[in-house]
């Protein structure tokens, strides 16, 4: 079979949106924006909640990770259900179950209680993100309204990642540490409340029967591999590590096996015979495997480098989330008339510049540079998003747009896990290394070994020590960060460009809408 017979998409209806379904697109961004700030909100109310909760350092790591965990886990299963029962109400159910485990997060009692209600949130998180977009399939069946509503929620969705940290500041200024649950509850309400009118049902009309041990092992599998790549991220190789994340492949291995038996599989493999979906998909999780890896690396730059506080840093993040609203608008004005891989290449170009631009600092006087450098490679990624998530909902039928965006925000949740890990470990290298070099003389054996292991670490025991050698050591431990996100850069650079080459490669020949209505003319 030819690569353009792989690539026939499902023939769409004429019919354009009206008023109810943009209204509807509204209501729908709600709780995608909240579910990416439950992602990152969560990080600045850690000490007040280690006061209130005490939470053992266990304890605490599940307080922040299992939400992302369930997420992920979750996604796949869920968005084969909203294809069963219907997109909608799974939409409703979930948030329902957001809402009310938001109330219960937020007046948590004890830290198990907080790990349970972060767990109810982040399997109820997970029927709302692939019945969003799988919902924005079957509302918008015009090529250049889908495009321009999938910008709508892509930006609602990086936005509410941007802005986690920045919303928490000003809660936790004003209220205290369960205020930031509960700014999800009114946007759930008014989803709840809006929804039945604003907002079609749809479902597939033979959708066969639901394989409970096929969401069981997508489920066991996606959690492993995601919890072995951030065990190894953050304590370096380790058996436990590397066994969790073996036993996940290999979990993942049987449930593709598992898949292609069945009649009615979870996930239908003859997707990845579609080449809009797949080349879409892969260069996708590229572009997130370099964006993620640079992502908490440069947080940590603003706070341990240039001596920001976090909501400092929160608000010199406001520059980047204003560009990728501006993005989204361009993008949408120009998919029309120019080749989605057009664009997509073009925008990787630019968040090379943007990346480029990171390996210009100093470690001192650096906020301009850093900021203007988030700008510009959001402004460059968000071609790649929209028009990549655009063609992954377009390329398959409707009925099958829960599973497929599912896959699509899997795939996503999982090179950003890797990008921690691997980009972070290749910077901790470079950082332990130049630190080995360049100690200054005079430090306690146990000091040194603390310094070299992390900034934060270097900072701390910096604070310990004689004001001279602990400005020295300071200041040895910023250049050797410096250097090492410098190097982060280039690899990120590596990446993105490999992005571009699957765009060249796989969607070149994908035309752009215009051309579509001119062949039909």
């Amino acid at each position: 079979m030819t690569s353009t017979q792989h690539d026939q998409s499902p023939p769409e209806s004429t019919t354009t949106a009206g008023i109810k379904e943009w209204i509807g697109l509204a209501v729908l961004t709600l709780p995608t924006l909240l579910i990416s700030m439950d992602l990152s909100v969560l990080y600045l109310a850690i000490p007040s909640i280690s006061a209130a909760l005490e939470p053992s350092s266990t304890q605490l790591l599940w307080i922040l990770d299992i939400y992302g965990f369930l997420v992920a886990g979750f996604l796949i299963t869920m968005g084969t259900v909203g294809d069963r029962i219907g997109r909608r109400k799974l939409l409703m159910i979930g948030a329902l179950a957001f809402g009310v485990a938001s109330v219960l997060a937020a007046y948590s009692t004890s830290a198990n209680m907080l790990i349970g209600t972060r767990a109810l949130l982040g399997i109820a998180g997970a029927t709302l993100m692939p019945s969003t977009l799988a919902l924005i399939r079957n509302m918008f069946h015009d090529d250049r309204q889908r495009t321009t509503a999938i910008s709508v929620w892509m930006t609602s969705f990086m936005v509410g990642m941007v802005i986690g940290p920045l919303v928490g500041g000003a809660m936790l200024e004003n209220f205290w540490w369960g205020s930031v649950f509960l700014v999800a509850v009114p946007a759930m309400v008014l989803l709840l409340a809006t929804g039945p009118f604003l907002l079609p049902e749809y479902k597939d009309p033979n959708p066969g029967k639901l394989d409970i041990l096929s969401a069981v092992l997508s489920l066991l599998s996606v959690m492993s591999v995601i919890y072995g790549i951030k065990e190894l991220a953050k304590d370096g190789w380790s058996i436990e590590a590397v066994g969790v994340l073996v036993a996940g492949l290999a979990l993942g291995t049987v449930f593709v096996l598992r898949q292609k038996r069945l009649t009615n599989p979870l996930i239908d493999l003859q997707l990845f015979g579609n080449v809009r979906f797949s080349g879409s998909l892969a260069a996708l999780m590229v572009a997130m495997l370099a964006m993620g890896g640079l992502f908490l690396l440069l947080s940590q730059y603003l706070q341990l480098v240039l001596g920001l506080s976090a909501f400092e840093a929160g608000l010199w993040t406001v520059p980047q989330a204003a560009a990728m609203v501006v993005a989204a608008g361009v993008v949408s004005a120009l998919a029309p008339r120019f080749r989605p891989a057009y664009l997509m290449t073009g925008g990787l170009i630019v968040a090379i510049a943007g990346y480029a631009l990171f390996t210009q600092l100093s470690g001192t006087d650096d906020l301009a540079l850093i900021v203007t450098g988030m700008v510009v490679f959001s402004l460059g990624l968000s071609p790649m998003f929209v028009l990549g998530l655009d063609l992954i909902v377009g390329a398959v039928d409707p009925a099958r747009a829960g599973a497929a965006s599912a896959i699509s925000e899997t795939g996503q949740e999982l090179s950003a896990a890797l990008g921690v890990a691997v980009i972070g470990s290749i910077g901790t290298a470079v950082y332990r290394g130049q630190m080995s070099q360049q100690l200054p003389d005079g430090l306690p054996s146990e000091v040194a070994h603390v310094a070299q292991d992390t900034l934060a670490g270097a900072l701390h025991v910096a604070a310990t020590l004689p004001e001279a050698l602990g400005t020295e050591l300071t200041t040895v431990a910023r250049e050797a960060y410096t250097q090492a996100l410098q190097v982060n850069s280039v690899v990120g650079i590596g990446l993105t460009a490999v992005a571009a080459g699957l765009v060249v490669g796989l969607l070149r020949h994908i035309p752009a809408p215009n051309e579509k209505a001119a062949d039909i003319d």
